[in-house]
């Protein structure tokens, strides 16, 4: 397999409980790998599993930070273990930085466990807030409305890649995301419902609409965009929108080299 020097690979494209319940995606999470750090972004159930299996394997020893956007199950399933394994439950000297919402490491659903405290540096994630993992920079965007605290990330790269995570349209969102050459987006619904905290593919028309990037990858995927099958949805969406958008697969690279 070709190994490229910047990359993302999506492990998973499984959004929302039933689509997780079912593994008819999976529901691991993302591997980013650039400026030389390894980065796994919200490690869901089977992504120990999926980075164990990926060719090359994903060598967790070598990761330099987890970055979790909000404490949803789906999300944040693996979270612990993964740290675990990079630390070797503390064997190790490395100590890996580890994002996440302040609900996420202190609310009353902390999702870290208190044993694993010692062995990571923990950032605490705010809105608008920017990180650095060494020499690689990404900033937070705003609060998104979703039912615990969340925020979407944003990499200051050689281009603005930015991670729509979950959350129901508001039209803050544009602007917070302005800029971006590659956009992915969580899209869970195929239609949108007032009561659910999710994008629907009429919100990612406006979306990429006003934002323009150059690259959308659409992810997290729920019952009814599997239903609609996501391959279509990104042809009705090139269609409409005169732009490049991709359906992720599982275990999908999208070179950046």
């Amino acid at each position: 397999m070709e190994v490229h020097k910047n990359f993302i690979q999506i492990l998973g494209t499984s959004g929302g409980r039933f689509v997780m319940a079912s593994q008819l995606r999976s529901s691991a999470g993302t591997f980013i790998h650039l400026n030389e750090k390894n980065i796994i972004l919200d490690p869901g159930p089977g992504t120990l599993v999926q980075c164990c299996k990926a060719n090359p394997p994903i060598d967790l020893s070598k990761i330099d930070a987890v970055i979790l956007s909000h404490s949803h199950i789906d999300h944040s399933n693996d979270f612990n273990v993964i740290i675990d394994v990079i630390t070797t439950g503390g064997w190790s000297k490395r100590r890996p930085l580890v994002f996440a919402p302040k609900e996420s490491i202190d609310g009353e659903d902390k999702v870290l466990f208190n044993y694993l405290r010692n062995f990571v540096n923990i950032k605490v994630l705010k809105p608008s807030t920017d990180y650095a993992i060494g020499n690689l920079k990404f900033r937070t965007s705003i609060a998104h409305k979703h039912s615990v605290e969340t925020y979407g990330i944003i990499f200051d790269f050689n281009v603005k890649i930015s991670f729509m995570v979950d959350t129901k349209f508001f039209p803050e969102l544009i602007k917070t995301y302005a800029g971006s050459e590659i956009l992915i987006i969580n899209l869970v619904m195929y239609k949108g419902k007032e009561n659910i905290l999710h994008l629907s593919v009429d919100d990612a028309v406006k979306i990429l609409k006003e934002i323009k990037p150059k690259k959308c990858i659409l992810t997290h995927f729920g019952r009814t965009m599997l239903k609609a099958y996501p391959d279509k949805v990104a042809e009705k969406l090139r269609g409409e929108t005169n732009m490049d958008v991709i359906a992720a697969e599982d275990g999908m690279i999208l070179n950046l080299d």
